[in-house]
């Protein structure tokens, strides 16, 4: 399944590389479909892949790392 949520970080967070990290440690695709980065603050686009469980757990693990996570609505694509 496909799964797409904003994620935003704040300056605590802004820096770290979460998204290479979060595709390490589970297993799942990861695509980024915007992005808007400023000094202390980031928004991510993010459109995951992989299975229900799997996405469960690595948006449970974005929560946290500090990050905020927002589902975009009617992101459920099957494929």
């Amino acid at each position: 399944m496909k799964f797409r949520v904003y994620l935003t970080f704040n300056e605590a967070t802004v820096r770290d590389p979460i998204i290479w990290k979060l595709g390490r440690e589970f297993d799942l695709v990861t695509n980024i479909r915007m992005a808007e980065v400023k000094d202390g603050m980031g928004l991510v686009g993010l459109e995951l892949e992989g299975g229900e469980d799997v996405i469960d757990a690595a948006v449970k693990w974005l929560g946290e790392q500090g990050v905020h996570v927002e589902p975009i609505e009617q992101n459920i694509i099957e494929g």
